[in-house]
């Protein structure tokens, strides 16, 4: 029986961290005390203008092969989970495959499903291991969501930053992911969304991100008490077994009340999103990297990974670390 397991981990954010204080120097109408009391994010980071999401994911994923101990060439799948790719083609991945010197002819594409993108890319790396077709995937979530933000909107542009994560999936012999479960319900699509586009030069409806911040409240928090059951169910575990919850790192609150629907106590719960707020696909692998580096997560561990987006998108992941 082949399975896939976490080889390596890594992660990349751009430049000095930018704080809630730094925001209202450059004259938007905020404060640190109403950032953090909604959301608890205290900073973030900005890509440069020159920084495209194949950069970010770049970085994050050399670190990520490094961890893993083996060489870029030996990577035979590359997926980037993104919603702000370099361009509208060729892919963020085919792009990082060409940036890591990779020449070996390995399949590379981009999944876009938003905030879920990291867990529907691991699951469909997941699936290709376990099929045989492949022995080591890159799997990579990077976005630069500063560019899709509107900057007199305090609502929504305090809330993002630019970031990327990346893991390394191998075949083992040993189980790694237990279970995965991915859902969809565009009906959903209003409520947070980017509704614009680009036709023959020019940009066609609304380009910056929108979001109605209670609907989006109440639908995440439960879909990801939903989903994270689901993965439970399936591999026959209880909550109180994980030793690590590692939630889509979008707010706070949404984070205290998922993980009170799961019983799971907030000292099991890992949260980076203080200092790099919603990094959208990547804030699950940065929140992952980050313990791993920080040895909160150790080999042996079991975890949930949870994410919920724009789509809307949900998924969750339950692995033997």
């Amino acid at each position: 029986m082949i399975y896939a397991r976490i080889a390596g981990t890594g992660s990349f954010l751009p430049g000095e961290p930018v704080s809630n204080d730094d925001l209202v120097k450059r004259g938007i109408d905020t404060s640190d005390e109403w950032i953090v009391s909604r959301s608890g994010i205290r900073s973030r980071h900005l890509a440069a203008a020159d920084m495209g999401a194949s950069d970010l994911a770049r970085v994050a994923a050399e670190r990520a092969i490094e961890a893993a101990g083996c060489e870029p060439e030996d990577i035979d799948l590359i997926i980037v989970a993104t919603s702000t790719p370099d361009y509208i083609f060729p892919s963020t991945a085919a792009l990082v495959q060409s940036k890591l010197g990779i020449r070996n002819g390995g399949a590379a594409f981009d999944v876009q499903a938003v905030c879920s993108g990291f867990i529907y890319a691991l699951s469909v790396a997941e699936k290709f291991i376990r099929s045989g077709s492949n022995k080591r995937a890159l799997v990579i979530g990077a976005e630069v969501f500063s560019r899709i933000l509107d900057w007199s909107d305090r609502g929504t542009c305090v809330l993002f930053g630019d970031g990327a994560g990346a893991v390394v999936l191998e075949a083992s012999e040993r189980p790694g992911i237990l279970a995965s479960a991915l859902h969809a319900d565009g009906s959903h699509h209003p409520i947070l969304c980017v509704p614009g586009g680009v036709a023959s030069g020019q940009v066609i409806g609304d380009p910056f991100l929108r979001m109605d911040g209670q609907a989006v409240f109440k639908f995440a928090v439960k879909v990801l008490g939903d989903v994270a059951n689901e993965v439970l169910d399936a591999a026959g575990v209880q909550a109180s077994s994980i030793d690590w919850l590692i939630p889509h790192q979008a707010n706070i609150r949404i984070i205290q009340a998922t993980a009170k629907r799961l019983g799971v106590p907030m000292e099991r719960v890992v949260t980076t999103l203080d200092h790099h707020g919603n990094t959208s696909a990547a804030s699950i692998p940065l929140a992952l990297d980050e313990a791993v580096r920080t040895r909160l997560l150790r080999p042996g561990h079991r975890i949930v990974l949870e994410g919920v987006g724009g789509g809307f998108t949900w998924g969750a992941a339950l692995i033997d670390f």
